[in-house]
């Protein structure tokens, strides 16, 4: 297996052709860990030293990507993490083909314990799956040369797989849940309007809307919105429009825009990746309950496999259905 390092964001580009289908073929398939979006990451949030390694097989086919950085060194060394990591990316590992895992491992391994590899103290791989096999198996072959490795328990992403129709997932709830969620659809049915982003010329003036419902939804969303993750929105927001990836909804009352949801729609699953909300106007209709409810619908309606709430344990979450999927954060260090 030949392995190769790059340390400049032309690696993007470098690997457009290959990167995409390889994800595909990997055991995390999810939208955190495609070219547009570690590209965007990585040009507004990205700070320290970019490593990507990529390994290839003997006829010179792509089986493994490892988009890494290596973080502001100390004299003791610096941490290495995956691009992406952590904030505002939910699902991340290894791209490495299925099947290929134990070869891509032992490839990076020897990276890292190389001459060539800047001096580091600690790997913290964070939001990894609890499916991955990166759980499974780097944790040994990096204990197989004497490195110490932990697992922790970092958060969970509620999920709902969704039924045939918007009835049967109706019958899925708890009794009660499913009784207020009807009366909210209802009332609001002939008071409110679902509109969608979808032409790219207003796309910047609907992110400024969605940021402006999102920071007055909570004091703490405001606080996390700085200028630079403004930014990072914004960049997101584009990349994933162009991919035709981006879902941004709002919920109109008598023209006003009451209520909103940044989702991405990915491999067939509705991703809700931020919400807002006016906390005091138009309160009377519950308009986030309102539009999480059509916009279930909406992906029952188009034959989504399943509608993913992302990370965090909110009430919420699994009031509309959601069941836990688990992360951790890989830690080694030598």
């Amino acid at each position: 297996m030949k392995t190769d390092t790059y340390t400049a964001p032309d690696v993007f580009d470098l690997l457009a052709s290959e990167w995409n289908p390889l994800l595909r073929r990997s055991a995390t398939n999810t939208l955190f860990l495609t070219r547009e979006w570690q590209r965007v990451w990585w040009d507004a949030l990205g700070e320290g030293d970019l490593c990507v390694l990529t390994m290839r097989d003997e006829a010179g086919q792509l089986t493994g990507i490892a988009p890494l950085f290596f973080s502001s060194g100390e004299i003791s060394g610096a941490q290495v993490a995956f691009v992406g990591c952590r904030e505002v990316s939910d699902y991340l590992d290894f791209i490495f083909e299925r099947g290929q895992e134990p070869a891509c491992f032992a490839a990076l391994l020897d990276y890292l314990a190389g001459e060539d590899c800047p001096a580091w103290r600690e790997i913290g791989l964070c939001n990894i799956p609890e499916t991955s096999p990166t759980l499974s198996v780097l944790p040994g072959m990096a204990a197989a040369r004497g490195w110490q490795a932990e697992t922790r328990f970092e958060d969970v992403c509620p999920i709902v797989q969704l039924p045939a129709t918007f009835e049967d997932y109706l019958a899925m709830l708890d009794g009660k849940e499913r009784r207020e969620l009807t009366r909210k659809l209802r009332r609001a049915s002939e008071d409110v309007h679902l509109v969608f982003a979808q032409d790219a010329g207003s796309l910047d003036r609907d992110m400024d809307d969605f940021i402006r419902l999102m920071t007055a939804s909570m004091p703490d969303k405001a606080a996390f919105m700085t200028p630079r993750m403004n930014r990072f929105f914004h960049m997101a927001a584009r990349a994933m429009f162009e991919a035709g990836w981006l879902e941004l909804s709002f919920l109109e009352v008598n023209g006003d825009r009451a209520a909103t949801y940044l989702n991405f729609i990915y491999d067939n699953t509705v991703l809700v990746y931020n919400s807002g909300l006016d906390p005091h106007k138009y309160a009377y209709l519950s308009p986030g309950q309102v539009l999480l409810g059509r916009l279930i619908e909406k992906a029952i309606h188009d034959r989504r496999r399943a509608f993913d709430f992302l990370q965090g344990n909110e009430d919420y979450k699994y009031k509309f259905g959601g069941k836990d999927l688990k992360l951790y954060t890989l830690y080694i260090s030598r």
